[in-house]
């Protein structure tokens, strides 16, 4: 960093939130991209918004009483960052994951702000969860503990004010959960308070493939610009196996790609004729089984214990979809190795900085998940949109509207980077683009 002002609101928000890596490395990555932009708007200083962009408007913090199966009480820990309202409703997911604090809190919020803005809706940035492990318990468990981690997240949310919406660990049954007690507490259907319901109950269709699909959408514009080419013929490594990673290989797989490896937090599968995906759902999505299984039921293949050796696996393509800083510099030059062409991010935050940095250094065109992974929440926008109009889109509608949404998110991020100076740096173009929206409602609303 060389921008005085910049400098200054890193150290100073670094300061007061000691020990948060997490939220550290976002607002790094985030704000030496943003220099050049500072510079050029002294209005940006003079009326504090860096200092405002870059601490959450609200943090509610809450435990979550529940009783397990035994009768055992036990308490958790419950989050949401309401990050930024400039330009929309607080909209982010909820994740229920051991690793939930308040720093993975406000990193994820703080990179919701520029998706959000991003995708052109008027939504907000924030984000929620909890250190509730969901993994290894019974339907019963996981539904007293939405219903008590609801009863108090309610008075908090609201259509026109906070949308949550589900991720890692929180599915559609669980989303389920959250809104039959939110129905119940406040006595009305409100539709549009969580996105990611079931299509029953006023869910978008596509809504469960929309990460997955948009992140290929965004691939599929990197390849034409940057690479000249498509997925077409092309080898692809995909890491994770949960909805995102799922739906990316179908759509990689639609779109002419040859997906061979997908992996879960315990190790990973390769499988040189092609991931046979209808085993990986059922195994991932149904039975909630491990990836482990994948070899036994599919003859030629293999399963390598250590998720991180996913990176070792020659490809064209590298999709990491598994979660944050997953994929690390030792891992980007495996990569670089065997031949990667392209890299672009599903999960968010999956690359530590020294991976983008090796990215970078050899010319592999790299997608930020900001930009990249926004095809859900985009769809979580266009749900809402459903709900407040009571209406409901045929399928082929709503990914028509994701396709368009994610090629103006690409053109976005390439047109701000040729303004600061920076052709084809898609990081950099996705945090230029996404802060002058969210900056200039800020400056707008004094």
């Amino acid at each position: 960093m060389k921008n005085s002002y910049v400098q200054r609101v890193y150290a100073e928000a670094v300061a007061r939130n000691p020990g948060e890596s997490e939220f550290h490395q976002a607002l790094r990555e985030v704000l030496e991209s943003l220099e050049s932009i500072i510079e050029q708007h002294p209005e940006y200083e003079r009326e504090g918004i860096l200092e405002r962009f870059v601490e959450p408007e609200r943090m509610i913090t809450f435990q979550v009483p529940w009783t397990d199966d035994s009768g055992k009480l036990r308490v958790n820990r419950g989050f949401r960052v309401q990050f930024n309202s400039a330009i929309g409703p607080y909209k982010g997911g909820l994740r229920f994951h051991p690793t939930v604090n308040a720093s993975v809190m406000k990193f994820l919020g703080f990179e919701q702000t520029l998706k959000n803005s991003l995708t052109t809706l008027p939504m907000g940035g924030g984000k929620g969860g909890s250190d509730f492990d969901p993994h290894g318990r019974s339907d019963g468990e996981i539904k007293r503990f939405c219903q008590s981690f609801m009863t108090e997240l309610y008075r908090h949310i609201g259509p026109n004010t906070d949308v949550p919406a589900g991720d890692i660990g929180v599915g559609a049954r669980e989303v389920g959960y959250l809104f039959g007690q939110y129905k119940r507490i406040v006595g009305a259907f409100e539709g549009g308070v969580l996105t990611g319901k079931g299509i029953p109950y006023g869910g978008s269709l596509a809504r469960t493939e929309a990460t997955g699909y948009g992140i290929c959408y965004y691939t599929s514009e990197m390849l034409r610009a940057l690479l000249n080419t498509d997925f077409v013929g092309k080898t692809v490594v995909i890491s994770g196996s949960g909805n995102v990673a799922i739906f990316a290989a179908e759509k990689a797989m639609a779109l002419g790609a040859r997906v061979v490896a997908m992996s879960d937090s315990n190790g990973y599968v390769y499988d040189p004729e092609g991931i046979k995906l209808d085993v990986v759902k059922e195994l991932k999505l149904k039975k909630r089984a491990r990836i482990r299984e994948y070899a036994p039921a599919v003859p030629g293949s293999e399963y390598h214990e250590g998720c991180k050796g996913i990176w070792g696996v020659k490809c064209d393509i590298a999709l990491p979809c598994a979660t944050q800083n997953e994929l690390d510099g030792e891992g980007a030059e495996k990569l670089l190795a065997n031949g990667v062409k392209l890299v672009c991010e599903g999960a968010n935050m999956p690359c530590t900085p020294e991976a983008v940095e090796t990215f970078r250094k050899a010319g592999i065109p790299f997608g930020p998940a900001k930009a990249a992974n926004a095809g859900g929440v985009s769809v979580s926008g266009l749900e809402m949109s459903q709900n407040s109009q009571r209406l409901s889109w045929s399928f082929e509608e709503v990914d028509a509207r994701l396709q368009g949404i994610m090629k103006g998110i690409f053109a976005a991020c390439m047109a701000a980077a040729e303004e600061v100076g920076k052709p084809g740096d898609l990081v950099v173009g996705a945090n230029v683009a996404g802060f002058k929206k969210v900056a200039e409602a800020m400056l707008a609303q004094g």
